[in-house]
């Protein structure tokens, strides 16, 4: 493997286990306090994180040089995360154990394979396709309720997390195509500070109290740095391999998932949904291993 490719690997590796444990500490927080009063303290302390590490690599100086287009650019990619992250963070707070929600989040790597295919050009194969297969069948048995008509068929949740993994397909498209025009830094910087102005907004519209607990402080306070850790290494991650292979490894977030929300919360899924959640592992793993060339070589387009 070349040493490029591995520090691709090696940095979608660390967004993984840095972005686990986003899942812990922000179900954590969300157990005691309101999402606005969430947003504003998270997001706030996601912000000044980029904009210290912006100040630190001397990054700041891109904003005089950006043209009329990587503008619309990142104002595009600004609404995409806003609704990203708050359907995100509105399924971890609707879902009740934070694995689950990790393991139907699978279906994110899928369409970013897709995606990768169709609008990026990227190779793919029939391995490929089984990978993907068995992802979106776990998906469906993780998310069954056992209803019958449409609207009890899935669990409580299920569509907000589908709806934030086509917001985060499209985001991480955008990034993987631009990244090599605008530095790691200021899209992270763009990120936060667009989630900030929005959870200001909705702060002062829902109007809750402005403390919070110490304990749901550091909660918050930690998450926050873990997530601005995993997404500036997704970020970088995107320069050395396919935004597809980063998000296939990105997938086995959900085995460290499962082990804090056991350790932290003490739950565990049902039974049909752990089984579920491993076989969308499996799923994305073959998906993996394919586009390594290690499991068959890849059909060219």
């Amino acid at each position: 493997m070349k040493t490029a490719t591995f520090k691709g690997y090696l940095l979608a590796l660390v967004a993984t286990i840095a972005f686990s444990n986003v899942y812990i500490f922000s179900k954590a927080a969300l157990n005691e306090i309101h999402l606005t009063q969430f947003g504003i303290y998270w997001c706030g302390l996601g912000m000044l994180f980029s904009l210290l590490f912006a100040l630190k690599n001397k990054k700041l100086g891109q904003l005089k040089v950006l043209d009329r287009r990587q503008r619309r650019i990142l104002l595009l990619l600004g609404i995409l995360e806003i609704l990203t992250t708050t359907s995100f963070f509105i399924s971890i707070n609707i879902i009740p154990d934070p694995s689950v929600t990790s393991f139907i989040g699978n279906l994110f790597p899928v369409m970013v394979t897709l995606g990768g295919i169709v609008l990026l050009k990227e190779k793919f194969g029939w391995v490929e396709v089984i990978g993907a297969s068995l992802a979106l069948i776990g998906t469906f048995v993780i998310s069954y309720s056992g209803g019958t008509s449409l609207k009890t068929l899935f669990i409580a949740g299920t569509g907000v997390v589908v709806i934030n993994a086509l917001f985060a397909t499209t985001a991480t498209l955008i990034v993987k195509v631009h990244v090599k025009n605008i530095s790691p830094e200021l899209f992270n910087l763009n990120r936060y500070t667009w989630l900030f102005a929005f959870s200001l907004i909705a702060f002062f519209i829902y109007s809750p109290e402005a403390s919070i607990s110490s304990r749901a402080l550091a909660n918050v306070s930690i998450g926050s740095f873990l997530e601005f850790v995993a997404i500036l290494t997704v970020y970088y991650s995107y320069q050395f391999i396919d935004a597809s292979r980063s998000a296939v490894v990105q997938t086995l977030k959900g085995i460290f998932v499962l082990t804090g929300a056991y350790l932290v919360f003490h739950t565990f899924p049902l039974l049909h949904q752990f089984i579920g959640g491993m076989i969308t592992v499996i799923g994305v793993l073959i998906m993996t291993l394919a586009q390594a060339g290690i499991l068959k070589p890849r059909l060219s387009n």
